[in-house]
Order: C-alpha cells, then sequence, then structure tokens
C-alpha cells in the first residue's frame, strides 16, 4: 500500500521552494490573486486648499497641515489662505492659525517670523503684526532690521504718524538694530503719502549724516511726491542733487521726470530725456512711451506721437490699453479716421475698448467718409464687449447710422 507522508513531505518542500523564488510567487499570485480594495486617492493639500471656499473648512484643512512642510513653506498657500479668511472678515480663524505657526519649528527662523508679520499686516491686523515682533524671543528668534522693517512696514499701512515716530526713535535703542536704507526708504515713502514732505526731506538729510547713504528709491519716491505736489523748485533740485552725489537715475526716475514734463507741456524735453534713457542703457517700458505720445498729442504733434509709436513698435514693443486710448482719441481729434479705425479694431479684438465718447467721435467721422462697412465692424465689436457697454450707451452708437 502506498504511503502518503511522501507525498506531503514533497508538497511541504514545494511550499518552502514557491515561498523563496520570485517567479513562483508571481505565479501564483496570477492564479490566486489578491481581492483589490478600492482606497480613494485623497487629493494633495494645497489643491484642496486653493479649491476650498468656505471660511471655517478652509481654517480646519490649514489648521490640520500646520506640520505639513509643503503648506508652510509655501508663500502663495499662505497669503492666499489668510487674504480669503480676511474677506470673510474672520480674524479670529487668522490670529489662530498664525499664532500656531508661531509656536512651532518654523518660528525660530526670522525668514518666517518676517511672512507671519507680513501677514498681519495685509489682514489689516497691525496691532498683531508689532507684537509679533516685540514677541520674538519668546519663539528663541532672533530680531534684525530685517524682522524691524517688517514690522516698521505694516506699522507705516496705519498712517499713525506717533506710533511710526515712536517705533522709529525707541526700538532701535532697546534692541539694538542697525537702520539701513530700506528702514529709511518705508518712513520717507510713508511721509511723502501723508503730505509731509519737509519732514521726508529732513529724514533723508539726517540719515545721510548717521552714514546711511539715499539710494535711487529715496530719491525717487521725494521727486515724484514734490513733482505731484507742484513743488517743481525742490523736485528739480533733488534730481540735480541726486546727479551730482552719483546717484544714477533708473526707469522709474525717468518716467517720474517724463511725467513731470509732460504736465507742463514740454513735449519735446520729455522726448529728449527718453533718448537720454537710451543712450543710458536704459531701456524705456510702456509707461514711457505713453507719456511721450500723450505728450506730443496734447500739444498738438501728432506727427511727432506717431513716429514715437512707429519707434515703440521698431523696439519690438506693444501699445497697451493707454497708448491705445490715447492714440485713437487724437487721431480722432485730428481726423485721421482710417488709423483711428485700425487701432481701435486691434485693441477691441484684444477686449480692450475706448470710452464711448472716442467711439462715438470715430463712427462719425467714418461715416462722414463714406466707411459705412468700417462704422459697422466698431459697432459690432463695441456689442461683444464685457461687461456691456449700458443699452443707453449703445443706443447712442447706433443712432449715428440712423441720422441722414
Amino acid at each position: 500500500m502506498l504511503s502518503v507522508r511522501p507525498i506531503r513531505r514533497f508538497c511541504n518542500s514545494a511550499a518552502a521552494v514557491a515561498s523563496t523564488n520570485p517567479r513562483a510567487l508571481a505565479l501564483n499570485n496570477i492564479q490566486n490573486p489578491k481581492p483589490l480594495v478600492d482606497k480613494p486617492l485623497e487629493e494633495p493639500a494645497l489643491v484642496r486648499l486653493k479649491a476650498e471656499r468656505d471660511p471655517e473648512k478652509l481654517f480646519q484643512l490649514f489648521k490640520a497641515n500646520a506640520h505639513n512642510r509643503l503648506v508652510i513653506e509655501n508663500k502663495f498657500a499662505f497669503e492666499d489662505t489668510v487674504s480669503r479668511l480676511a474677506g470673510a472678515c474672520r480674524f479670529d480663524y487668522i490670529e489662530h492659525l498664525l499664532e500656531h505657526q508661531k509656536s512651532l519649528p518654523q518660528g525660530r527662523r526670522e525668514g518666517f517670523i518676517v511672512r507671519i508679520i507680513m501677514l498681519y499686516g495685509k489682514a489689516g491686523m497691525t496691532k498683531q503684526a508689532v507684537d509679533t515682533f516685540y514677541d520674538m524671543h519668546l519663539y528663541g528668534c532672533k530680531r534684525t532690521v530685517k524682522s524691524f522693517n517688517a514690522a516698521l512696514k505694516v506699522l507705516s499701512q496705519s498712517r499713525d504718524l506717533e506710533a511710526i515716530q515712536t517705533f522709529l526713535l525707541n526700538v532701535p535703542q532697546q534692541f539694538h538694530i542697525m537702520l539701513d536704507i530700506f528702514s529709511v526708504n518705508i518712513v520717507i515713502k510713508v511721509f511723502c503719502e501723508m503730505g509731509i514732505l519737509n519732514k521726508a526731506y529732513l529724514i533723508m538729510v539726517e540719515m545721510e549724516k548717521m552714514g546711511i547713504k539715499p539710494d535711487v528709491v529715496t530719491y525717487t519716491t521725494l521727486i515724484s511726491a514734490f513733482y505731484k505736489n507742484n513743488r517743481v523748485e525742490i523736485g528739480n533740485g533733488l534730481w540735480n542733487l541726486m546727479l551730482r552725489k552719483g546717484c544714477l537715475p533708473n526707469l522709474a526716475t525717468f518716467n517720474v521726470r517724463i511725467q513731470y514734463l509732460v504736465n507742463r507741456r514740454q513735449s519735446w524735453q520729455a522726448n529728449s530725456l527718453m533718448r537720454l534713457m537710451q543712450h543710458l542703457r536704459i531701456m524705456p517700458d510702456e509707461v514711457t512711451y505713453n507719456l511721450v505720445i500723450k505728450g506730443f498729442c496734447q500739444a498738438g504733434y501728432l506727427e511727432m506721437a506717431k513716429r514715437v509709436y512707429s519707434a515703440m513698435h521698431g523696439r519690438g514693443y506693444k501699445p497697451n490699453v493707454k497708448i491705445y486710448q490715447t492714440m485713437i482719441h487724437y487721431l480722432c481729434k485730428g481726423g485721421e479716421f482710417d488709423l483711428a479705425y485700425t487701432m481701435c479694431k486691434d485693441c477691441m479684438k484684444k477686449s480692450w475698448f475706448p470710452n464711448v465718447d472716442t467711439i462715438y467721435t470715430l463712427l462719425e467721422g467714418l461715416k462722414k467718409n463714406k466707411q459705412l462697412e468700417k462704422a459697422k465692424m466698431i459697432l459690432s465689436l463695441a456689442r461683444k464687449r464685457v461687461p456691456p457697454f449700458s443699452s443707453d450707451q449703445l443706443s447712442s452708437l447706433q443712432s449715428i447710422f440712423s441720422r441722414s
């Protein structure tokens, strides 16, 4: 009689070999597949944060990811979350989230605390921002002029002159912080915006005595403010002082100066200044070209405006909405309706629309020149505006065609 013991021994041996043989394992899995369990794939936290619209759910979602480095190190995710919570007036949620972040390991990095200060500032929570600066030692974070400047910038947004001056005078001594040019520029800018121009100028003078040399931002801020307040002599003096001190103007400084010249109907001087920019290898931008074109148009030099417009194209720049509006308005005013039509059609196709008065003048001119098909094209494009012109405005444009 045949014994079953050798057969059992053989089966056990075969099973042992199979357990260590990958090919055998694979074959076994194919023959005896394991049942699949459907597990839903969870979206990344950043995607869910961006998609969430409910303030409370957004708060809970961000809080749940307080230790997720992909979230806390993502500047956009932080700013977007705080911005949307501020829009919903949930400042309690903002404070809870940011205070919790300060207690985590990242709270020991000054760069991270600077971000917290600026986020409080963007939410309009000035007190919390300044308190964060004062409490940095509680998180084991060292203060430098970087965090000082962040708190100063947020404080300057409050327009509280007494608080700004107190912070500026007391804090550097209290925490042994040396001010830098960024500190000076923050204060000068807020004083200029508040119309305290003499004090802004004196701050530059006093800081220079302390060894902080004004830079191009300092001069540009002051020059712009004095020009806007019609204190032309001081603005011109600052321009000359800047050059005498060896501080070269940048694009923003030139644009401020050109704006001033255009406002004073000195279009040729504005054009010469733009040419000087190119000589200094400072390339004009769309703002520069728009200012010079507008200057020539206002002064009645339409041909020069067209030449500057062509030069802009030749340098690879494309007109923006302001340049289109300026050119179309003055071309219509000068009776050059063919070129005005071409420009108007181009800008409308880019979803940029001149005002109704300019379109009305263009339609009248095209009708007068018996170019009704062109006029109808402009009207049809005007009807496609988003958001649409009002029914009264469209009726006004349509009325041109009904008149004999």
